[in-house]
């Protein structure tokens, strides 16, 4: 609740000048009685501003009680509030139950972290001063920090009552009720307040939140940018607008607010990592490079942009060696650091220093989030090297950690299928399935293995039930949609469900070769041409993808690319090589029959 009072005091900076509080009525006694009236003034003004709003006359009823009153205003003044609460209780037992003695007193109480006290004392005061609204609005603050919301809501509710025109209840209830969520009457409360205070920042501020938390992104969107006119470079609402537009993917809008941060405050180093992070995440590397280069440059100890600039040339695949000096200088600074080591290890595995990397992983513990991560790192390690026993034993150990891990039982499984262990493969996915019924990928992995030995229908109810637990599952659309696509049936759906793959995964090269495939049984030449060239651009090395781009070059006649193409897949040793080089001998036959010369121009 520590941040609604924070909000509350920014909210108090934004009232208008008519909410301060009215000083006493001049005192027209004795000199000593000017003199406490004058410093009671100052000290009003001073205790209520915690609590800004208008106040009723009152009256102290003896010279005694005002000096008494006085003393605890200059000890406060002076920041001795022992003291000061001593006057103050004295003040009380002369006049019980002055109200803004009372009201004063307990704000002293609360300095002291003596809630319960204060609570007492301003329950009491209500008991005699019921019209006094300033000891609601206190005690109403006072409940929200001991998160009594009710007596809170109740407390601003009879400010409300008495004093309709009181600006401040609304927007406290406003928050109450955004946090229990019971948003439209949190946002009822706004727009009272915001029919006394049209112009507040902090109102339409905190309807954008509202509206937030309601999902409600395009009236957020709108209430932001209200905020925003009433105050252009409001920092909070610039970022909150930044992370709404990234929840709904419009990056270019992300990048325009966090330019409109840093022009704001050219030396936040905030803003710039967000920019550099969004550049990142649209592959943008070297502009992202350069916002966390230009962040190290004013602070050279900042890990955070140190570990996103090793990341930078990790995932640009051209400066292993820049991500290898990142990530081990994030690890000098900070060793317990699992993201900079897993990284680094990937980074060595690039470089193939498989040795290096092979360790680093192994430095991973158990209680990690990337132990399971690390532990398959390096399973792929031993099986690449010949050692796929060690890699088995190795992830048997995993388990005995992690427990019933799906991506470990998966990746185990899969060890045993490259062991040529298919049925303690398919024992492995099944077991897990018993405790794990609702794992996605278990069930994917066992369709996989089926559709690997020739078991196709029940490898398809194995992606089907996938897509009965994540309809979204990119993979399992695309398994589907490309098995129905390379038999040529279905393909109205087979169309969906990979188009609706491509849409959650854009830049996955294996599902646009599935849209490229899908084309060329569609006999539909320019769009599978275009998918399938970009599939190989994502994943060159694909003999299949390769294969299949040859095809459609092959069918459209493109026999010089075809033959250039069919090559390159034959280089990197497909699962049927007769196949393909029956092709080859195809397409320079076909090109010979129309008199063309394959190795020459189209």
């Amino acid at each position: 609740m520590r941040l609604l009072f924070n909000s509350m005091r920014q909210v108090r900076k934004q009232l208008p000048q008519h909410t301060v509080v009215n000083d006493m009525k001049k005192i027209r006694y004795t000199t000593m009685i000017i003199l406490a009236a004058a410093i009671m003034m100052g000290a009003c003004a001073h205790h209520m501003g915690e609590i800004a709003g208008q106040r009723p006359e009152e009256k102290i009823t003896s010279a005694d009680a005002y000096y008494h009153y006085s003393l605890g205003v200059n000890h406060e003044l002076n920041d001795d509030y022992e003291k000061a609460i001593r006057e103050y209780e004295t003040t009380l037992r002369i006049d019980p139950w002055q109200p803004s003695v009372t009201v004063s007193l307990a704000q002293l109480y609360v300095r002291k972290d003596n809630i319960t006290k204060a609570i007492e004392l301003l329950e009491k005061s209500t008991i005699y001063h019921p019209d006094y609204l300033d000891t609601y609005l206190l005690l109403g603050s006072l409940y929200v920090k001991l998160q009594e919301n009710d007596n809170a809501i109740k407390a601003f509710t009879h400010i409300i009552q008495s004093d309709p025109k009181r600006v401040e209840p609304y927007l406290y209830l406003s928050l109450l009720y955004r946090d229990s969520k019971d948003y439209e009457m949190a946002i009822s409360s706004l727009r009272e307040f915001l029919k006394l205070e049209p112009g507040n920042l902090m109102g339409h501020y905190y309807m954008a939140k509202i509206y937030a938390g309601m999902k409600r992104y395009d009236e957020a969107e709108t209430w932001l940018k209200k905020t925003l006119n009433i105050k252009p470079f409001f920092e909070s609402a610039l970022i909150d607008l930044a992370l709404m537009y990234e929840m709904q993917n419009r990056t270019d809008d992300v990048i325009e607010v966090y330019r409109k941060l840093i022009e704001a405050n050219p030396f936040g180093l905030e803003a710039r990592f967000k920019l550099g992070k969004a550049y990142l995440d649209l592959n943008r590397y070297g502009e992202a490079e350069k916002e966390f280069k230009e962040i190290l440059s004013r602070d050279s100890t900042n890990l955070d942009a140190r570990f996103s600039l090793g990341l930078v040339y990790f995932f640009e695949g051209a400066n292993f060696d820049g991500a290898i000096q990142e990530f081990s200088s994030v690890l000098a600074k900070d060793p317990l650091n699992d993201r900079a080591r897993y990284f680094l290890a990937s980074s060595c595995e690039e470089q193939g220093e498989h040795g290096r990397a092979f360790r680093e992983f192994q430095e991973i513990p158990p209680g990690s989030k990337l132990y399971e991560s690390a532990r398959i790192q390096m399973g792929m390690i031993l099986k690449d090297g010949g050692r796929v026993r060690e890699a088995i034993d190795l992830i048997k150990t995993a388990l005995d950690k992690k427990g019933n891990s799906d991506e470990l039982l998966g990746f185990l499984a899969a060890l045993h299928e490259e062991d040529g262990d298919v049925e303690n493969a398919e024992g492995i996915l099944k077991r897990g399935l018993l405790f794990l019924p609702q794992s996605a990928n278990l069930h994917y992995r066992l369709g996989v293995l089926y559709e690997n030995a020739g078991r196709h229908e029940e490898s398809m109810r194995e992606m089907e039930e996938v897509l009965k637990i994540d309809e979204d599952n990119a993979e399992a659309l695309n398994f589907i949609g490309y098995s129905y696509a390379d038999r040529g049936i279905k393909l109205d759906e087979a169309q969906r469900m990979i188009q609706k793959a491509l849409r959650l995964k854009p830049n996955n090269g294996f599902i646009t070769d599935s849209l490229g495939w899908l084309y060329f049984k569609q006999n539909k030449m320019d769009l599978a041409i275009r998918y399938l060239e970009k599939a190989l651009s994502l994943i060159p090395d694909d003999p299949t993808i390769t294969e299949h781009l040859g095809d459609a070059y092959a069918r459209a006649g493109l026999y010089r690319k075809a033959l250039a193409t069919y090559r390159k897949a034959l280089k990197l040793k497909p699962r049927d090589s007769e196949t393909l080089m029956a092709k080859i001998k195809g397409v320079i036959e076909q090109a010979a029959r129309q008199g063309r010369r394959p190795e020459g121009k189209e």
